[in-house]
C-alpha cells in the first residue's frame, strides 16, 4: 500500500486529507500539522524551507512514506522545489489557488482570490494569476482571522460569520462570482463563506461559487499512487495517524467531527 505523508501549518490540511481518504480509503496516511508555528503566512521563505525540511524528514525516515502532500499553499510557494531537490526519491504534490477553474467558469469576469499574505506575494501564485487569470479582474485579499478561526475550531455562528465578512465584503460587492481559497485552512469555513457572501452579493451578481482546491489536489494524489505502482491493502479502514508540533486537541477534534466519523485512527 501506499505510505502518504501531509503537512501543513496547522490543522488546515486536513481539509484536503478528508478528500483524499475519499478515493483512497486503503492506504496509510501520515498527517503532521505545525500548529506551534502557525500560521506560515506571515513568516519568512528560509523559516519555512527549514520547517518544510524537517518535518519532510520526519516523514520519511520515520514513517516510510514514499509520497508527501505540501497541503500548505505558502510551504509550497517557499518550500515546494527546494523539498524536491533535497528529497529525489519522494514524490511531492503541492497547493495552488484554483484561478484557472474560476477564470474558465466565471459569468462576471470578476474573481475573488482569498490567500494569506505569504500566498499572495510569492512568485508562484503571481504567476498563476498573470497566466490563467488575464481576462478577468482579480481580487485579491488576505483572509484576516481565518487560519485563527479554524485553529480554534470557530468555523460558523456569528462570530465566524463577521470575520468572514470583513474580508469578502468588497470583492462581492465588486461582482466577483467565484471566490477562490487560497489557503487549506479556508476550506473549513466554506459554507460561512458561501452563505455570507450570497448573503451580502448584489441582486446583478449571479449565486457566488466558493472554489476549494482539495478535491482537484485527491485526484492529483491518486492519480500518483497509481502511477507508482503502490499495491494497494485489503483494509478496512485507511491508517491515520495524526500529529502536531502544539495542542492536539483542535486536530483530533476537526478530524472527527469534520473529516469523517467512521474511521478508526
Amino acid at each position: 500500500m501506499a505510505k502518504i505523508g501531509f503537512f501543513d501549518s496547522g490543522v488546515g490540511g486536513l481539509s484536503v486529507l478528508k478528500e483524499a481518504l475519499k478515493l483512497l480509503p486503503n492506504d496509510e496516511f501520515y498527517y503532521y500539522g505545525d500548529s506551534a508555528n502557525c500560521p506560515y503566512g506571515i513568516k519568512g521563505e528560509a523559516f519555512i524551507q527549514n520547517r518544510s525540511f524537517e518535518i519532510t524528514e520526519h516523514l520519511v525516515n520515520d514513517y516510510g512514506v514514499e509520497v508527501v502532500v505540501v497541503a500548505c499553499n505558502t510551504a509550497t510557494s517557499y518550500a515546494l522545489s527546494y523539498l524536491r531537490s533535497v528529497f529525489p526519491n519522494v514524490s511531492f504534490l503541492g497547493m495552488v489557488p484554483a484561478v484557472k477553474p474560476a477564470a474558465a467558469t466565471t459569468k462576471t469576469n470578476v474573481i475573488g482570490v482569498l490567500a494569506t499574505k505569504g500566498t499572495l506575494n510569492a512568485s508562484l501564485y503571481k504567476q498563476i494569476r498573470d497566466t490563467y487569470g488575464c481576462g478577468s479582474t482579480i481580487i485579491e485579499h488576505i483572509g484576516e482571522g481565518f487560519v485563527e478561526l479554524v485553529e480554534s475550531f470557530d468555523i460558523s455562528g456569528q462570530h465566524a460569520e463577521q470575520v468572514v465578512e470583513d474580508s469578502i465584503r468588497d470583492m462581492v460587492l465588486a461582482g466577483a462570482d467565484k471566490l477562490v481559497l487560497g489557503c487549506s485552512h479556508y476550506p473549513f469555513l466554506k459554507d460561512t463563506i458561501e452563505m455570507v457572501a450570497n448573503r451580502i452579493r448584489p441582486d446583478s451578481t449571479p449565486n457566488i461559487e466558493v472554489i476549494d482546491p482539495a478535491p482537484a489536489i485527491a485526484r492529483h494524489l491518486r492519480s500518483v499512487v497509481k502511477e507508482t505502482g503502490f499495491r494497494t491493502s485489503n483494509s478496512e479502514f485507511p491508517n491515520v495517524k495524526l500529529e502536531s508540533s502544539g495542542d492536539d486537541s483542535v486536530l483530533n477534534n476537526l478530524y472527527k467531527q469534520c473529516v469523517t466519523n467512521n474511521l478508526i485512527i
